[in-house]
């Protein structure tokens, strides 16, 4: 009789701790423990962070955030945190949260174009990724990887090439300009190569008129145009002439600081720096912005003409005139001139 009350006890002690068991298991792996109206949500876990900065982030999104713990310690997720871009969907237990923050890194969509420096350029990624401006900054004026790979300071910006990219959001800065390199590179296919040799410059130097060619014609249409006309000055050893070199150069003067030139004057053409191409014959030292895609090709894939000069055309805003002859290329100026100052456009 004895021995049976034991047995029994054994058993009703057994199925008790079973009971709370599958009721643990139940609220730690199988019940839905989500509350937020949205299909997915998204978490973002920085390298820096540890278990309870990714509980403080999922606490807004669980109902029950100590069934979570209690699983996440069990699943050892609690001392092994990876850094990314998780999504979480509507409904998802404990454990296919604990499964998709460990495994399931997203990427996200980079984009920029448009960077007229460096420093910009940094700013614009960092809104994007984990790493921040400081250090992309850094990484992409490092004098080692910019020298190793034929790049310098005034060249640099060239090696981004203006588009969207999927990364992962924690990549590093490192890792972001390695990966620009890569694109970089692939860019520059053998088709793009040999037009380049062929009309005798270098992929920096490409992208450098390219640059030129950008800030003169943001028009597609009118970009090979453009880049033939400044071809055509190189071929025969005349200066660029162009004004957004003047300006470029200007605006790295103190007295322009914070300033907007909407009309080239004599005295900018007087500055003295290497980017003033009234001064100074062939290309500048670097890019004086960051070109799209299709100045780039429009560089390559030039308008053979015989164009020597270009003003911009009063009547076709955003478009240019343009000439074989200086003394034509003199009555278009003296139309443009004319509309500038009729508008009040004096400096």
């Amino acid at each position: 009789m004895y021995i049976k009350k034991i047995l029994l006890a054994i058993v009703v002690i057994g199925l008790i701790v079973a009971v709370f068991f599958a009721n643990f298991v139940y609220k730690a792996m199988l019940k839905p423990n989500t509350k937020f109206d949205e299909e997915v949500a998204y978490i973002k876990i920085s390298s820096k962070d540890n278990y309870q900065d990714v509980r403080s982030k999922l606490e807004l999104l669980l109902e029950d955030i100590e069934s979570f713990d209690d699983l996440a310690e069990q699943k050892k997720y609690v001392s092994n945190i990876k850094a990314g871009r998780y999504a979480i969907k509507k409904g998802m237990t404990n454990n296919d949260i604990i499964n998709s923050i460990r495994s399931n890194n997203l990427a996200v969509k980079v984009s920029f174009n448009n960077q007229e420096t460096l420093e910009k350029l940094a700013g614009r990624v960092a809104s994007q990724i984990e790493a921040d401006s400081i250090s992309l900054l850094k990484a992409m004026k490092d004098d080692a990887f910019l020298s190793k790979n034929n790049f310098n300071e005034a060249t640099a910006l060239g090696m981004y090439i203006p588009n969207s990219y999927e990364f992962f959001w924690n990549t590093s800065a490192e890792k972001f300009t390695e990966r620009m390199l890569k694109e970089y590179n692939r860019f520059w296919n053998n088709s793009r190569l040999e037009k380049a040799k062929t009309i005798g410059l270098s992929e920096e130097e490409v992208i450098t008129l390219a640059s030129i060619v950008y800030e003169e014609s943001k028009q597609t249409s009118e970009q090979p145009r453009v880049a033939g006309l400044y071809l055509n000055r190189i071929k025969i050893g005349m200066p660029l002439q162009a004004d957004p070199t003047l300006k470029f150069a200007a605006y790295k003067l103190p007295e322009y600081k914070n300033t907007i030139i909407r009309r080239v004057l004599n005295v900018h053409k007087e500055i003295d720096s290497p980017y003033n191409t009234y001064k100074n014959t062939g290309l500048p030292p670097g890019l004086i912005a960051m070109p799209d895609i299709s100045a780039i090709d429009a560089v390559l894939n030039y308008e053979k003409h015989k164009y020597l000069y270009m003003v911009a055309d009063e009547k076709k805003i955003g478009y240019h005139k343009f000439a074989k002859t200086l003394s034509q290329h003199n009555v278009n100026a003296r139309e443009y001139h004319r509309y500038l100052t009729s508008q009040g456009i004096n400096r």
